[in-house]
């Protein structure tokens, strides 16, 4: 697998349920105080993010259910991690330092949730836009960044390993 993307991968009412859920005021977002594993050096306003984990390993929310319409068209077989993802926004795309989500072959699947100038960029530097409802298939275990947003609140998505 290169990398495939799927614009409106959900209908607008299974879209809207998840975002919906996750923007919820009472949503229980978690501060992580690095981005990646790397030495970053990063400016202090992108050098944070929140996340929520869903799903890791054998420890799994009831809530990740909600996710079913996504894994049935990324047809997996088995997930090793459901994570949520929302990065403040910052005055310049800041770029994240590259990183493998895990150094074992597996597939990675990036739902976006609202549309913003962040991107993914992929170990080939093709650039994927944010745009919501989108879902990006990829080599997870290949390196990749992230980037923060300039024209939005925040940026957010749900990141998928599986086999």
């Amino acid at each position: 697998m290169n990398y495939k993307i799927i614009d409106n991968v959900l209908t607008e009412k299974e879209f809207q349920k998840i975002k919906n859920f996750m923007s919820n005021p009472s949503f229980p977002w978690n501060l992580a105080t690095a981005v990646t594993h790397g030495k970053e050096n990063l400016p202090m306003t992108a050098s944070y993010y929140f996340f929520h984990q869903f799903w890791e390993g054998f420890a799994i929310e009831p809530q990740s259910k909600i996710f079913a319409p996504i894994m049935d068209k990324m047809e997996c077989k088995a997930i090793l991690r459901i994570k949520a993802n929302l990065y403040p926004s910052t005055e310049t795309i800041i770029h994240h330092d590259n990183h493998c989500d895990y150094d074992f072959p597996n597939k990675g699947a990036i739902f976006y949730l609202n549309t913003n100038d962040g991107l993914t960029i992929l170990e080939d530097k093709i650039e994927v836009q944010s745009v919501e409802n989108r879902l990006l298939l990829f080599d997870s275990f290949k390196p990749h960044r992230s980037t923060t947003c300039t024209n939005d609140k925040c940026r957010m998505n749900v990141n998928f390993n599986f086999f």
